[in-house]
Order: C-alpha cells, then sequence, then structure tokens
C-alpha cells in the first residue's frame, strides 16, 4: 500500500503539505528551521514519517488560500475543516479534532440564544471564508453575514460598526471578551468545525493511508497528546466519529 501512496505524491521522496495558519490553536509557533509548530503540522510530520518521507510544509494565511492551492496542485495533503464547499476540490478524511463555534454579543444585547441571532436585521461580523463562514452562509435564513479578513479583522469590524454578534471559534471569541468591555458569550453552539486532514481528488492510496494514520493517531491518544503538547487543551477537543 505504501508504494502505491508514493506514486501518488507529487514529487517522489516529498509530502507536500497546506498549512493553514489562520487557525492559531493548531498553529501555535515557529519551528527552529522557521516551519510552522502545532499540532496540524505535527500531524503532518508523523504522516510523513509513517511513510518515510520527507514533510514540505507549505503555509497559507487562511483556510481559503489553502482551498484555493488545491486547485494548483501544490500540495498532496492539507490541514483544514471539513467543509462541503471545500469538498469540491479536497478529498476530505476523518476529522481528527474538533473547535465549538459560537456568537459574541455587546453589552446589553437581547440576543440570548443561538436561535434569536437568525432574526431580520441582525448583522453578524464573521472571518471571510472561514469554515464557520461557509456553515453560515448555507444555514442562515433572516441574519446578515459582514465579512472581514481573519477574526483581528472581524473583531474591528464588529467594534467599528456595531454590529450584533461576533461568529467564531469559542476559545478566540473568549479572549475577545476579555477585550471588548460588557460583551459575552452565547451559549451553546451554532456549529462544531472539525478539523481534517484533505487529499487531492484522484489519489485514492494516499486518501486510504491518511484516514488508517488518523484513526490510529486518535485511538491511541497520540491527537490528545499533541494537544497536551502545545498547550491547547481544553481548547481542542479530539473528534468523535460521526
Amino acid at each position: 500500500m505504501t508504494a502505491d501512496v508514493i506514486t501518488e505524491l507529487k514529487e517522489p521522496g516529498k509530502l507536500h503539505v497546506g498549512v493553514n495558519m489562520g487557525n492559531f490553536l493548531l498553529v501555535t509557533g515557529e519551528s527552529p528551521n522557521g516551519d510552522p509548530d502545532g499540532v496540524s503540522p505535527d500531524m503532518a510530520k508523523g504522516l510523513a514519517e509513517k511513510l518515510g518521507v520527507e514533510a514540505v510544509l507549505h503555509p497559507y494565511p487562511m483556510p481559503g488560500d489553502v482551498a484555493d492551492a488545491a486547485e494548483r496542485n501544490e500540495w498532496d495533503i492539507a490541514l483544514i475543516a471539513i467543509e462541503p464547499k471545500r469538498a469540491e476540490v479536497i478529498a476530505f478524511c476523518d476529522a481528527y479534532v474538533e473547535i465549538v463555534a459560537t456568537y459574541l454579543v455587546p453589552a446589553g444585547s437581547p440576543l440570548k440564544t443561538i436561535e434569536d441571532v437568525d432574526k431580520p436585521g441582525v448583522r453578524i461580523a464573521v472571518s471571510e471564508r472561514a469554515a464557520y463562514d461557509l456553515y453560515l452562509t448555507r444555514t442562515l435564513k433572516h441574519a446578515e453575514l459582514h465579512r472581514a479578513q481573519g477574526l483581528p479583522g472581524a473583531v474591528k469590524l464588529f467594534v467599528d460598526e456595531g454590529l450584533d454578534a461576533l461568529a467564531g471559534l469559542v476559545p478566540g471569541l473568549i479572549k475577545n471578551v476579555e477585550e471588548i468591555p460588557g460583551s459575552s458569550l452565547i451559549e451553546g453552539r451554532f456549529t462544531t468545525v472539525k478539523q481534517a486532514i484533505g487529499t487531492r481528488h484522484g489519489c485514492p492510496a494516499l486518501h486510504a493511508f491518511v484516514e488508517e494514520y488518523i484513526a490510529d493517531m486518535k485511538q491511541s491518544g497520540r491527537v490528545q497528546e499533541l494537544i497536551d503538547k502545545h498547550g491547547v487543551t481544553g481548547k481542542l477537543e479530539v473528534a468523535m466519529g460521526d
């Protein structure tokens, strides 16, 4: 099986990896050689080691950039959140971690529940092309999305424009609550963002190998070890099977 996988790689002896730098929980620092460091880079390096090849990490600023790069054939695998729109260009494997997404609301907000947010006239700030932006784009019926580049851009838009809610991942929003006086998080979740490894379409052997690798990493407790190693315990959860 390994030999079949090797023939599907872009370059002999190397596993080219697309890394989303926009997720601060999965990429938490930088290695001595300048490569991204964190749970997702370690997942990629472990996969390359199991294949007996070198991991070549390609950092992209935002998840949408990772998806765009699939169409340019720039990587063999990518670490990015599962999302139906992205599945058009990425063959997703099972998720290895998941993160809860909810809303931050300003002081005195009448919005108390997740359901309250999807009402006519409600304006939501969101990081453009994040997995939860794509999810909300599909599912909201009444509220309006106002997009900005990355979570910092969405926070600025939320504050500057006096919007009604800020969509995001709970660990990041907790920090925003500390920075925005009187703000609070709505209890519950509007979705859970599942982070996975995806392959290019047309690579069945590589895809099967990655699926097996992820299952082993979760069952062995290795994913939890990486979460603990990189200091994101309680912020990332090992993904459960669907």
